[in-house]
């Protein structure tokens, strides 16, 4: 059963009556290019609404049976886990339309109301047992209510439906179906994935105890159920779909190599088995809904066909010295959040006090850089958990960091020759990618961000980028040795050709260190999406990759999204309609481009002391993009005290582009 502090981790598409297939969206641009392999259904109980712990997840009887006989009378097959790792194994083929029915937490209703279903229509299912509710003799703490150990399965009943052939034992964990505390301020978070932040001790649980908890307990439900149902597991259901390599590393070594989820998207050849991905069925779920779910994952749609609606957004302006006042800030933003209409978010990780463009210090527990207060985690959990929001992304820079004098890379910077008047140059602090020694600490402080928070998506800041004069430090002169290059800028620069392939190699160098980090945070966050912010001038003109090493082209490729920051007034644009009409036509010009591009829009005009654009300009920019055929929209800043841009004409602005799908009659 999942608790209401995390149901929005399982937000599905939901349409009532009809299917829905994405109408603009290129050819594999928001679809795995590899075909469905499977399909697996995540069911909990399976009873009727005055007889259920959670009837938000309960399925009636007689819909389940429902669900099952469409099922089979729709050319679909049941599979077993077998059938999976017989084809994983040894390459034998799955029948077409396979789907493989699963069970979580092991509730009663299953054998009463499931099982005599299952057998009529010989369906293979696993069931996902937490060893420590079956082990009382009376009560059960669920949820922190106390509930009669009878509303879960018996071992009579579970050996029963093993002996059948049908069913199949898997771990929930022993006792970490649960939340624990995450955070100072007592947010309750997964307990399989979240470092446990320990009051006595004012201090976060260290990665050898994190990982030590995490393997008792799994090795102890493996004992359990092993004795008390005399099947071993070989499947590990992870609790409310948390993981992370860690958990995943000690889940294989304990002899169970899958491992279910409720990752969005379909399981693919290159799905591995220990991230199987689940269609979690809810109370509401008609057959039609179910009918679209199993299309969309057939037809490998993901969650990317939603139409992002973002506000960008500074966590300085929630932070406060004074914890009572923080929270109340947090509260007044969450409500504005609400307001707003949007369903993305992304939020300032760090801080930069001094204003000269370098982090001095970020929002979340690390071991290179001071603590500004440890807030993010906070404040996008409340974002997650109380809002509208799908999706937050942790806006963070990639190389600008002005870390302490101490530590070891703080002066491995990059070097400027001068500045170029005729297009914008950084100025501000950034370390040299080049330096292995500040690779490593910038490696660091985005493994801390994984390990400290719960997060959607990374928002690369705006220093993604190397000017034309840009980098001549020792590090940067070793790396263009190993390209090849003559070893200094004002060489490289002497030479057309040799600049040209300058320009190539770092705008790469910089894109797949980008690709580095995100692969760090999906260690711990396995379904995380990639975005970077991009110059106009990029999307503007074709000499701007010489001047920033950025390119629109390879961003797309590589990026999930590239927030174009399409702002006129930034850019001292003479005419902004042609401005936005450019870039637009640019993108439109790319593989992808409308699909993995977000405008964003700016809502203060910073070259007039700050001055807030007009909000009715602002939204006749978003219907003028939306006409275009922009599917994405941003904006940047949000004043949360100032109403700044105007809530009520932002929601409706964002109102007028709704998913990017359109309405298909099923026969």
């Amino acid at each position: 059963m999942l608790k209401p502090m995390i149901k929005f981790l399982f937000a599905l598409i939901v349409v009532t009556s009809s299917y829905v297939v994405a109408n603009d969206v290129p050819n594999g641009c928001s679809r795995d290019q590899n075909p469905n392999e499977f399909t697996i259904l995540s069911y909990h109980e399976i009873a009727d609404k005055s007889q259920t712990l959670d009837s938000t997840y309960a399925v009636t009887p007689s819909n389940f049976e429902q669900q099952m006989r469409w099922l089979k009378d729709n050319g679909y097959h049941f599979i077993s886990i077998d059938d999976i790792l017989k084809y994983r194994k040894s390459g034998k083929p799955l029948p077409e339309k396979a789907v493989l029915i699963t069970f979580d937490d092991g509730y009663q209703s299953v054998y009463a109301n499931a099982y005599p279903i299952l057998k009529k229509y010989k369906i293979p299912s696993v069931i996902a047992l937490v060893g420590s509710w079956l082990l009382k003799e009376d009560k059960v703490d669920f949820s922190g209510h106390m509930i009669p150990r009878s509303e879960f399965l018996s071992q009579k009943e579970i050996k029963e439906m093993i002996g059948s052939g049908l069913v199949e034992v898997a771990s929930h964990s022993y006792a970490s179906h649960k939340g624990i505390q995450g955070n100072p301020q007592g947010n309750l978070q997964p307990a399989i994935r979240t470092r446990q932040w320990i009051c006595d001790k004012h201090a976060y649980e260290d990665e050898k105890s994190y990982e030590k908890r995490i393997y008792n307990d799994l090795l102890e439900n493996n004992t359990f159920l092993e004795r008390y149902t005399g099947q071993k597991p070989r499947v590990m259901v992870w609790p409310y779909g948390h993981y992370n390599i860690e958990v995943r590393r000690i889940a294989e070594k304990l002899g169970m190599p899958i491992g279910l989820t409720l990752d969005d998207g379909s399981n693919t050849r290159i799905t591995p088995l220990w991230g199987l991905r689940r269609i979690l069925v809810e109370h509401k779920m008609t057959l039609p809904d179910l009918e679209l779910n199993m299309w969309v994952r057939n037809a490998n749609f993901t969650d990317d066909a939603r139409t992002t609606k973002a506000a960008h957004i500074d966590l300085d302006y929630i932070y406060d010295t004074d914890p009572v006042q923080q929270e109340k800030n947090l509260g007044v933003l969450l409500d504005r959040i609400k307001s707003l209409g949007v369903n993305t978010v992304y939020l300032q990780a760090f801080a930069d006090p001094d204003a000269n463009g370098a982090a001095d210090y970020v929002y979340f527990p690390n071991r290179n850089i001071p603590m500004r207060a440890d807030l993010f985690n906070r404040v996008a959990w409340q974002i997650s958990t109380r809002t509208q929001v799908k999706r937050v992304y942790a806006w963070m820079p990639m190389i600008a960091w002005q870390l302490p004098a101490k530590n070891p890379a703080a002066k491995d910077t990059v070097v400027t020759l001068q500045v170029d008047s005729t297009h914008l140059n950084m100025g501000y602090p950034r370390l040299s990618p080049f330096s292995p020694t500040a690779r490593k600490v910038i490696k660091e402080i985005y493994e801390d961000l994984a390990k400290s928070v719960y997060i959607d998506g990374i928002l690369f800041h705006d220093d993604v980028t190397l000017s034309d004069f840009e980098d001549d430090s020792a590090s940067a002169r070793a790396q263009y040795k190993k390209w090849g290059l003559p070893q200094s800028v004002t060489a490289i620069r002497s030479d057309k050709k040799e600049f040209q392939k300058w320009t190539q190699l770092k705008t790469h160098y910089l894109d797949e260190f980008a690709m580095e980090l995100a692969k760090i945070l999906r260690n711990e966050q396995p379904g995380l999406k990639t975005a970077r912010n991009l110059y106009a001038q990029v999307a503007l003109n074709k000499d701007a990759q010489e001047w920033y090493a950025q390119s629109l082209s390879e961003s797309i490729k590589n990026y999930d999204y590239t927030a174009i920051m399409a702002m006129p007034y930034m850019e001292q644009a003479d005419d902004h309609q042609q401005f936005y009409d450019k870039i637009v036509q640019n993108v439109k010009q790319e593989q992808c481009g409308l699909e993995r591009t977000v405008m964003e829009l700016q809502t203060v005009n910073w070259r007039k002391n700050n001055e807030p654009i007009p909000a009715g300009e602002v939204s006749n920019t978003m219907e003028y993009l939306y006409d275009l055929g922009v599917h994405h929209i941003a904006y940047y800043p949000d004043n949360v005290f100032t109403n700044t841009p105007d809530s009520d004409q932002m929601k409706q602005s964002f109102s007028k582009k709704p998913l990017r799908m359109h309405t298909y009659r099923t026969r």
